[in-house]
Order: structure tokens, then C-alpha cells, then sequence
């Protein structure tokens, strides 16, 4: 069953949101925006040791804007950095069994998010309070 426009799964992540507000402890963000229908989506990520292990967000937006962004959450926890910046738009849409195309949109802000929260935390590991150093042994 679906109401109006939107799958079950859309309802109950705007319903139920999953891992929202503000992260304390979060070692990169991503805050991205749509200008042409003014979502605004902050991503807090926690990681430790290549793995995102915490993540909320705080969304300003449509209910497809806070599904998408609920859905995303749950998609990224517990995956390494390089399968969380596997995650597409369409993983998230699909995820949510489906958006119209009209809001289709919104699944990007979850991808571009991940992308800059993690851009972020490798910032931060480079030019911030860790020293980011890689090392290769040759014998």
C-alpha cells in the first residue's frame, strides 16, 4: 500500500526517521543543498578505523527530503568508506522503494552528503588534529 505519491518505506522513514539531529563527536560532515527547491541536508559521520560506525542528520526539506535522508543513515552505517561512496542516489531511491520523478532530487542530497562528509573527515585527517601518514615497506 502506498499513500498518495509515496511507497510505504517513504512514510515510515518520515514517520520514524532513523539517527536524527546533531552528532557530537562527529569526525566529518557534509551539508549540501538544492537550490532549485531549497532542500538543505548536514550529514554527521563517525568513523573508526575505516569504518562509519555513527551517522545523523539534521534536513530542512520535503517529506521525500527526510526519507531520503533517514534511509541514507541506515544505508551507510556499519560500511567501510569505500562502500559508503558506493552508494548512488539510486540505492537510496530504491531503497525507499522508489521515488516520483519529481523528487528524485532529493536521493541526491543523501549521495552528494556522504561524498562531502567524508571529504571532510580525509580533511581533517591531513591538515587537522591527526597526523595522516602512509607508509609502504618494499624488501
Amino acid at each position: 500500500m502506498s499513500i498518495g505519491l509515496f511507497t510505504d518505506e517513504v512514510i515510515d522513514h518520515f514517520s520514524n526517521p532513523r539517527n536524527t539531529g546533531e552528532m557530537e563527536d562527529a569526525n566529518g560532515i557534509g551539508d549540501v543543498g538544492d537550490p532549485g527547491c531549497g532542500d538543505t541536508m548536514r550529514l554527521y559521520i563517525k568513523i573508526e578505523e575505516n569504518v562509519i560506525t555513527g551517522l545523523s542528520f539534521k534536513i530542512c526539506g520535503c517529506v521525500a527530503a527526510l526519507a531520503s535522508a533517514s534511509v541514507t543513515t541506515v544505508l551507510v552505517k556499519g560500511k567501510t568508506i569505500d562502500e559508503a561512496l558506493m552508494i548512488t542516489n539510486k540505492d537510496i531511491s530504491d531503497a525507499l522503494g522508489g521515488l516520483p520523478e519529481q523528487k528524485l532530487h532529493c536521493s541526491v542530497l543523501g549521495e552528494e552528503s556522504i561524498r562531502k562528509a567524508v571529504a571532510d573527515y580525509r580533511s581533517k585527517k591531513t591538515t587537522g588534529g591527526e597526523a595522516y601518514i602512509c607508509y609502504h615497506a618494499y624488501n
